[in-house]
């Protein structure tokens, strides 16, 4: 808007130094241009659609009296955030190293930050466009997010998932008492990913389900082996072997009278 008065004889809006209406008379040939009103009290153009170089400096400027006067005025174009390129989610196996990227855009130049979203809470991991883990353990894995924040708009957020390949290990295998004729359990317990896969033996013997009155189940992190009817030859020392194709491990469990 450029205000004016009655002395006011020639009107003209330019841009830089190009002229975009002198009077009535439209010199640009930007249609997202246009004037708005032309009074003996106010000089006004609007800029549809508006776009990041349509920002610098305007300038009304006006004839009176035969002085040439000029008023000023800077367009500043925001930009809400935008994330433009951001990393795939990931697999890789405990001990390396990961960098997550999140590039994004906008005016002013937004904030980028990552965070773990961890059951342990969600906790900055780092304030830049490039997040870097040397020597990632499992306890690294899950959900990191990124956001673009520059008080334009709503920050944009996006997350990528990290998955931590790990061997196996044993966390639970517990020796177990059963009496002659009853049913016995014994339990074998392995965090792993991927998933472990389970084998019992018997000294160097490998069980087979459904072999010798005996059913193995084998679900996620736990395997049991069941006995339905213990008899005595059943007690004795068991090895459950959990492994995935990063390693194996074992655990020794005796069955009991």
């Amino acid at each position: 808007r450029c205000t004016v008065d009655d002395r006011v004889t020639r009107v003209a809006w330019l841009n830089r130094s190009t002229i975009l209406y002198a009077g009535n008379d439209k010199w640009s040939i930007d249609n997202r241009v246009v004037i708005l009103s032309n009074t003996k009290t106010q000089y006004s153009i609007k800029i549809h659609n508006v776009d990041v170089y349509d920002e610098g400096p305007y300038t009304c400027s006006v004839q009176t009296d035969n002085h040439p006067k000029t008023s000023r005025v800077h367009l500043i174009v925001q930009v809400p955030p935008q994330i433009v390129n951001i990393s795939s989610d990931i697999t890789v196996n405990e001990g390396s190293s990961v960098t997550l990227m999140c590039l994004a855009f906008g005016r002013p130049e937004p904030t980028v930050t990552w965070r773990h979203l961890s059951g342990k809470g969600q906790g900055f991991v780092s304030e830049d466009e490039y997040l870097e883990i040397t020597g990632i353990t499992r306890e690294q894995s899950g959900e990191y997010e990124c956001s673009a924040v520059n008080d334009v708009a709503v920050p944009d957020v996006r997350k990528v998932k990290v998955t931590v390949n790990y061997p196996p290990y044993i966390s639970n295998a517990k020796n177990t008492g059963a009496s002659v004729g009853q049913k016995g359990i014994l339990q074998c317990e392995a965090s792993a990913v991927p998933v472990a896969e389970f084998q019992w033996f018997k000294e160097d013997t490998r069980l087979a389900n459904g072999l010798d009155g005996v059913r193995i189940e084998s679900k996620g992190r736990l395997s049991t082996l069941t006995f339905f009817n213990v008899s005595e030859k059943d007690y004795g020392n068991y090895t459950c072997v959990a492994t995935n194709k990063l390693g194996n491990t074992n655990a020794s469990i005796i069955l009991y009278g």
